[in-house]
């Protein structure tokens, strides 16, 4: 794996601060956008090399580790034990540490990361896993289905199970960097980005809606026509019914994450339209009412 240089990618210097890593990132993803350069491969690539930069630099133990080990930070950890563990093995054999040279340093991190074989045998570490998010409106997460997604330039076709909530984060295993030394590739890691452009408000399993009815289907009741997440159903309006009256449609909310066949709830609160641009012989009827009302 070539070195590649972060920091250039953004246009940062190497003391850059956090703020500026994000400042540099959002304006650099915002022009390199797939949606703004369609069927512009280099700027795909821009854009996927940006993403990858922000990904090691906004986070401050990843940046450490990259500024110490480079193109070979995301094994920092397995180098820093497996180092620890030779300079036991040297201390017992009657070696100091203190005569760990420069030379068998770099022999040694050599023979970690594929270049050769160390004198305990080969070490096989993980590949580097991966990190992605998936933006999907609401409706696409209503029900399980199949989607092909590119990941580093390999298209992974993934299940997406009905029910997943925004910022939810799923594991594929095995769909990560190659593994060094015959070890197990990475995984992938796909976040959910919901967005939610309906009429409904989600909340976990639950569906919540508001309905208008008008002032005659309020006091005298009546039967009315509301949508569901997937149809229409017929819904009995109670005579009498105060504004803000919440009814509960039972199995018309959201599926339930990984239970096949269940759902939440759907809860609609009734808004009371008050009529408008009264006739006089309405207004006179009103008068008669409240006449009646009062005695």
């Amino acid at each position: 794996m070539a070195f590649i240089d972060y920091y250039k990618i953004l246009g940062i210097q190497k003391n850059a601060t956090q703020d500026e890593i994000r400042k540099a990132y959002r304006k650099l993803a915002r022009k390199f956008h797939p949606d703004l350069n369609p069927n512009d491969k280099e700027a795909e690539k821009k854009f996927k090399e940006i993403n990858e930069a922000n990904e090691v630099l906004s986070n401050e133990e990843n940046r450490k580790k990259y500024d110490k080990y480079g193109k070979d930070w995301m094994h920092a950890e397995e180098f820093e034990k497996a180092q620890q563990q030779q300079r036991s093995q040297r201390a017992y054999t009657g070696r100091s540490s203190e005569h760990f040279s420069e030379g068998d340093y770099s022999d040694f991190f050599e023979s970690m990361f594929g270049g050769g074989r160390a004198r305990g045998g080969s070490i096989k570490f993980k590949g580097q896993d991966y990190n992605a998010e998936l933006n999907l409106n609401l409706k696409d997460v209503y029900k399980t289905h199949k989607r092909v997604l590119t990941v580093n330039g390999n298209n992974i076709r993934i299940t997406i199970p009905s029910g997943v909530k925004n910022g939810q984060t799923i594991k594929i295993k095995g769909h990560g960097g190659q593994g060094i030394n015959g070890g197990p590739n990475g995984d992938l890691f796909i976040t959910f980005s919901i967005l939610n452009n309906t009429d409904f408000k989600r909340d976990k399993d639950n569906l919540y809606k508001t309905v208008d009815i008008d002032l005659y289907q309020a006091l005298l009741g009546d039967e009315i026509v509301v949508d569901t997440f997937d149809g229409k159903v017929k819904l009995k309006v109670k005579p009498e019914t105060q504004n803000g009256t919440k009814v509960k449609l039972k199995g018309k909310g959201f599926p339930i994450y990984k239970k096949e066949g269940e759902f939440g709830d759907l809860f609609i609160t009734y808004n009371i339209v008050l009529p408008t641009k009264l006739t006089d012989k309405e207004k006179e009827l009103i008068k008669e009412l409240a006449k009646l009302r009062n005695k």
